[in-house]
């Protein structure tokens, strides 16, 4: 049985880019998961997979990267932000700005304290590419 369990995992990791090793301590690390079948493992990897494909090049098509031939953070990020089903991502793929912005914006929130927070929004908003 484990030899064939072993012949099984080896086709499946053709199939798959990710590694299955890596995706199986990622599903253990949740409390609710006590053990996880190699079935529900591999296609969590491949959806996965399909997933970051479908992710980077609707960046591409919808970026400015592809000028450049190029997928750029930038792209991901404002595909985050502005694509309803890429939402949930606008956390992990924050707009970039500059630190020294950011560090203007922190040392004006302890200026102004909480009381005019809607100020920052302007600077938010401006081209991170410039």
């Amino acid at each position: 049985a484990e030899m064939a369990a072993a012949r099984l995992s080896g086709s499946e990791n053709r199939l798959v880019s990710l590694p299955l090793s890596r995706i199986r301590v990622i599903m253990k690390s949740s409390p609710e998961v006590s053990s996880i079948n190699q079935d529900a493992l591999f296609l969590t990897a491949k959806a996965t997979e399909l997933f970051v494909q479908y992710l980077a090049s609707y960046s591409y098509k919808h970026g400015r990267g592809k000028e450049k031939n190029a997928l750029t953070y930038t792209d991901l990020s404002h595909t985050a932000e502005e694509c309803e089903t890429f939402q949930f991502l606008a956390d992990i793929l924050p707009k970039k700005i500059l630190a020294s912005k950011y560090l203007k914006m922190l040392e004006k929130e302890k200026r102004d304290g909480e009381v005019r927070e809607d100020d920052d929004e302007g600077e938010e908003e401006e081209d991170e590419d410039e």
